[in-house]
């Protein structure tokens, strides 16, 4: 994979004290910047995911319906299929951080709209969809810019710890906040949830407003948008190992990621165990997540994360297939932790990947894609389980749904050696680049 033929020349052999403990596995938060982003969007997270959980359980409490569970997940995220793209044009010509501040201010405003509706008795469930799609418009700039703002708080040398970091503190923030909003959902309903998620932002806007940042130099770019455009869909496209990641990511945020949308279903009519249920196994989630995302960021070495993508996609794909035929929480709870740490595992690992092998003058294009990828094709996903769990039933439809994870991930296996030699390939090409220009690439 890309890391294992990674060789640093301006890097020194780490000591073995250095290698490891816990200020190994957290020497990204030796830097002031991203400490601070860490700090606020770990608080801003928490209100995220209790705003997740509370609309699920919103839109299912309203309408009793599985297919519309479908409907409000397709309409949150289908931006990312239309928008991604071209914001990530705007992320390599803009300045990163204040599109961030921006996005932070505006996500702010709608979790305040709804928390009013809900609070005041006003909400309709054709409320949920406009609301629903700005906050999607808004994510779908979000997402590739925060991907690509990372490489600007740390040096790349620690790029990968940072990445799986970043994906600790998600899951984190996913093991809490789905419990906080269960007990907040059950004690005073959904609007205190969507509160606390807009009073949340404010912790991210205020980390971003205190960073050291350089001042930003806009290169003078006069190429039309669409020529950008396609520039970074050849790039990504023409890659062996970022097109085979791009299409694995594609077809499990597909038949994989919209389990999500079952989860109300399973907590309330499978496990009877109502919204606190909801919030427990999504807090399994969140644990085996946040083991993943850690366990990554221990590794010393970035080495064998591209055979780590199709294990953890088989882990994420065999739980699922479990968990279909589950009908006890507390076995539900084990195994949802299982399908936390393969999904994650795989996503840390595919971002570690691409992140390492792409050029920076396209890296917003290529993640904007990534992003593509993994929320832009969700919405369909959520309408196909959706409709299948209306059809079918939700424990058929996710046995299903693990069965495609693990036939895609075998596939891309398959393919590892290819993958290996095409990374292999690409950094030497990159090694000896910098050893031309004398450029020090940890800058």
């Amino acid at each position: 994979m890309a890391a294992d033929y990674i060789e640093d020349k301006e890097r020194k052999t780490p000591n073995p004290d250095e290698t490891k403990g816990l200020k190994f596995v957290l020497r990204a938060l030796s830097y002031k910047n991203y400490r601070l982003y860490f700090g606020g969007q770990g608080i801003s997270l928490i209100g995220t995911w209790m705003q997740v959980i509370a609309m699920s359980w919103l839109v299912y409490r309203m309408t009793n319906s599985a297919l519309l569970l479908g409907v409000v997940g397709f309409i949150s995220q289908i931006p990312h299929l239309f928008i991604a793209p071209f914001a990530g044009v705007l992320v390599d010509r803009w300045n990163r951080h204040r599109i961030l501040i921006v996005t932070q201010i505006l996500s702010t405003l709608q979790a305040a709209i709804l928390a009013v509706l809900v609070l005041t008795h006003k909400i309709a469930i054709w409320h949920i969809f406009p609301l629903g799609l700005f906050l999607g418009i808004v994510n779908a700039v979000d997402a590739p810019t925060r991907q690509s703002f990372i490489v600007h708080m740390v040096d790349k040398k620690d790029l990968g710890n940072a990445i799986a970091l970043n994906s600790a503190m998600f899951n984190g923030a996913r093991l809490v906040g789905p419990t906080l909003a269960g007990i907040m959902i059950a004690a005073v309903g959904e609007g205190v949830c969507f509160l606390m998620n807009a009073i949340s932002f404010l912790a991210v806007i205020w980390a971003l407003l205190l960073m050291d940042m350089p001042p930003f130099r806009p290169e003078k770019n006069t190429s039309h948008i669409f020529h950008d455009l396609k520039e970074g869909f050849n790039y990504a496209f023409g890659s062996l190992t970022i097109r085979a990641i791009l299409v694995q990511v594609s077809f499990i945020s597909l038949v994989g990621m919209s389990y999500v949308v079952l989860m109300p279903i399973f907590a309330q009519d499978i496990l009877h165990g109502g919204p606190k249920a909801l919030g427990v196994l999504m807090a399994g989630v969140g644990i085996g997540a946040l083991f993943g995302a850690l366990f990554l960021a221990s590794r010393k070495a970035t080495g064998g994360l591209l055979k780590m993508i199709a294990i953890a996609g088989m882990i994420f794909g065999g739980s699922l297939v479990v968990f279909s035929f589950s009908r006890s929480l507390p076995l539900a709870l084990g195994i949802m932790i299982f399908s936390g740490f393969g999904m994650m595992a795989q996503m840390v690992s595919c971002n570690t990947v691409i992140q390492t092998i792409v050029d920076d003058d396209k890296r917003g294009r290529v993640l904007s894609f990534y992003t593509m990828s993994f929320m832009g094709i969700s919405p369909f996903g959520n309408l196909l389980m959706g409709g299948m769990a209306n059809w079918l039933g939700a424990p058929r439809s996710l046995f299903i749904g693990g069965l495609g994870c693990i036939l895609v991930a075998m596939l891309y296996f398959q393919r590892l050696p290819m993958l290996q030699n095409d990374v292999k390939v690409i950094m030497a090409k990159f090694t000896k680049s910098v050893e031309k220009t004398g450029i020090n690439n940890d800058s």
